[in-house]
């Protein structure tokens, strides 16, 4: 299927042939119709791309301000190769589709396939979308007026915070897709409008929406003779502007307690004087609806109880198709241009360029232009014909796609000169990108092909980790090799099966498979020289290691411990993995103890301390702690032994203290041992050697990982 993806780096829209998404539970499958090209949202992305390397700059300061952090912490090098690597990456744009849905997931109720339905999908001739994103169409709604409900929706949402009563006297500041449709649901609840703009064809539109207009400048006259000389009684300002002018605009015009919301995206430059005298409300609104950003309403499927929260997204976008059923909302005088998708580029040119526009549909391939077994299928071929492969080279397949998987874990197997054979990805657009990038034969969204292909010996697992167990289980199933990004599993019982599934393979083969764990700490050349140190000292050894996490937001999925475990499970292993290495000798027990409830952290067992007590008598402490500053350093280890000390900073600067013929090992660029670690799994998978280290080890490390997260809970 083809998807519109767009470049950060350049401004350029890419129209791709992507694998077709798979749809997951709780998910809708549509075929699309239409969709709606944003003349806000994505002419705001196409400027941004086509701004210089200092403009982009300057308009993200903060992000500047992490660049810098990272360049002290890091080095200059891998904080380049981080960026240029997030810019890299394509992005999928569109957020107003209409189509018919080809299928639903498991737990969806109120939807099948056959229906028409509008949602928040991309430009994509097949979109998944979670089921509380959608809303099905009235028979009496086209498709082409359905594609405008996402953006009727945002312009409701702003109405619904202003609570404009019958009679009111409402101002919309400006008049692009947002404000005009703004202006004709005021209208539809009886308030008298004055819509602001300066572009006249739009004005015109307004008028003929039934309200009242003026520019500009001479916008406040206007208002006072709108309002009968009272002042209006609300402003929904949904113009694009770094002006703060609008808001002062809305303040002088409103009368005493009148109510000012923001829909677009202006300066905010406030005078209090403009506030205080009469008490005005100001408020921002959030795209289009509660349950916007909640990753519980909008991918988890749960609602909220309408007794409640009488208006969600989902209501928000049904109430705006009542409108339009009942002829309360016209979105057809807003179309200015109809192209098919093949001309992408072209509405891309006109969002970004100085012909007049307003709204740009797309239109894509009916089922008689191109059926739907064709859009769905789940696999293209990216290198034209798949070249010969060698039996005794490793040939992969990576499942999972996303920013680690594409800044450090595919580069470092590509370097080893594996033969990368499919990337697979559920939603198709980073497996795409991967694939193209990399040199991947094929990219995929049917994992299941990756170990039914006799071909594939090697898979490596980078997807989220709730699912690293069962994959695991199924490529050992399936007599592949494997490589699982950390953590091997989230559970005990999952660590059960995992184990299960190795012996059961390694009885069935005549050459056991090799199964890592990407803990690539433990190949650093920094910490291999510790570990060559350490092996002369015959006496317990004493580790601190600090780890300087930061904090990460509740709703990251990594925080979820369904899907991520947390943070304990899910990095802390990393560095109990590594105490494990370099003290060679079993974990014998440990204590957790974390930080008590601290105002404005989600979590606190991700500011802990955790112990280990090694049969040798050796024991290491790891203070992992997310509520300090990115400007110092990550990750510190310090070891004594023997009367000596070695001292590790960020995986850049080594030093000893008291080692005969050892002061220091610097590296010019942080090494944390990913392309060795990548390097070691392929050297055993084509060498037919034993895996870089034991499956038990493997066990042990991630039993205690689970096991102190669980304490810490």
């Amino acid at each position: 299927m083809r998807q519109i993806l767009q470049s950060l780096k350049t401004g350029t829209a890419e129209l791709a042939d992507v694998p077709c998404p798979v749809v997951r539970s709780g998910e809708v499958l549509i075929r699309t119709s239409h969709t709606l090209v944003s003349s806000g949202t994505e002419r705001m992305l196409v400027d941004f791309g086509r701004a210089s390397w200092i403009d982009k700059a300057l308009q993200q300061p903060e992000k500047v301000r992490m660049v810098l952090e990272k360049i002290r912490t890091d080095g200059l090098i891998p904080t380049i190769e981080a960026v240029l690597s997030k810019l890299d990456q394509p992005l999928p744009v569109g957020y107003c589709n209409a189509g018919v849905v080809l299928e639903v997931g498991k737990d969806v109720a109120g939807i099948a396939p056959g229906d028409r339905v509008v949602s928040n999908g991309k430009h994509a001739e097949v979109a998944v979308v979670p089921m509380n994103l959608c809303a099905r169409i009235p028979e009496a709604v086209s498709d082409e007026q359905a594609a405008f409900t996402v953006i009727g929706a945002i312009a409701l949402q702003g109405i619904r915070l202003a609570q404009p009563t019958l009679g009111e006297a409402v101002v919309v500041t400006g008049l692009g897709l947002v404000g005009l449709m703004t202006v004709q649901l005021l209208r539809a609840q009886g308030c008298r409008v004055l819509g602001i703009d300066t572009d006249p064809r739009r004005l015109e539109l307004a008028r003929q929406f039934g309200a009242g207009t003026v520019q500009p400048d001479g916008a406040l006259a206007a208002a006072a003779t709108f309002s009968r000389g009272r002042g209006v009684d609300a402003v929904v300002i949904t113009a694009a502007t770094k002006s703060s002018e609008p808001v002062h605009q809305a303040a002088v015009m409103c009368r005493k307690r009148g109510r000012i919301v923001l829909v677009g995206v202006t300066g905010l430059e406030l005078s209090r004087a403009d506030f205080y005298e009469k008490e005005l409300t100001f408020q921002v609104s959030c795209s289009y609806g509660p349950g916007r950003y909640d990753p519980n309403y909008e991918d988890r499927g749960q609602d909220y109880p309408i007794g409640f929260v009488r208006w969600t997204e989902q209501r928000n976008l049904e109430a705006v198709l009542d409108q339009m059923e009942a002829g309360g909302l016209d979105a057809t005088p807003l179309i200015s241009h109809r192209l098919p998708i093949e001309e992408a580029n072209r509405a891309y040119d006109l969002i970004g360029g100085a012909e007049p526009s307003l709204g740009i549909l797309l239109k894509y391939p009916t089922q008689q232009e191109k059926p739907s077994t064709v859009l769905r299928a789940q696999t293209v071929h990216l290198a034209g014909a798949t070249p010969a492969l060698s039996p005794n080279k490793a040939t992969i397949a990576f499942i999972g796609a996303g920013g680690y998987a594409t800044a450090v874990l595919i580069p470092a197997f590509k370097k080893t000169g594996a033969q990368l054979k499919v990337v697979v990805s559920t939603q198709g657009v980073t497996g795409w990108h991967a694939g193209r990038k990399f040199g991947f034969a094929a990219t995929t969204t049917d994992t299941e092909s990756v170990f039914a292909d006799p071909s594939i010996n090697a898979v490596v697992i980078s997807t989220r980790h709730d699912s690293h167990a069962a994959l695991a289980c199924q490529a050992l199933a399936a007599g592949k090799h494997v490589f699982v990004e950390k953590p091997a599993a989230l559970t005990l019982e999952e660590l059960t099966e995992l184990e299960t599934a190795w012996r059961k393979a390694t009885a069935a083969a005549v050459r056991p498979p090799v199964v890592m764990v990407g803990f690539n700490r433990r190949f650093a050349p920094q910490v291999k020289k510790m570990k060559a140190l350490l092996a002369g000292v015959k006496d317990p050894k004493v580790l601190v290691m600090m780890v300087n996490a930061g904090q990460i937001a509740s709703s990251h999925w990594t925080q979820d411990r369904s899907v991520g475990g947390g943070r304990i499970v899910g990095e802390t292993c990393h560095f109990i993995d590594l105490m494990r290495f370099l003290t060679g000798s079993p974990i014998n027990g440990f204590s957790a103890t974390s930080v008590g409830r601290v105002p404005g952290l989600a979590a606190t067992d991700d500011i802990a301390s955790i112990t280990l007590r090694f049969e040798d008598g050796s024991m290491g402490t790891i203070h992992y702690l997310a509520n300090g500053h990115k400007s110092f350093p990550k990750e510190r280890l310090e070891v004594f032994a023997g009367g000596r000390i070695l001292q590790l900073n960020n995986f850049r600067k080594l030093a000893g203290f008291g080692w005969p013929g050892f002061g220091e090992m610097n590296l010019w660029r942080q090494d944390k041992g990913q392309s060795e670690c990548a390097a070691a799994f392929v050297r055993a998978v084509e060498q037919g050697g034993a895996a870089p280290f034991p499956f038990e080890e493997l066990v042990e490390v991630s039993r205690v990982s689970i096991e102190a997260a669980e304490a810490l809970r």
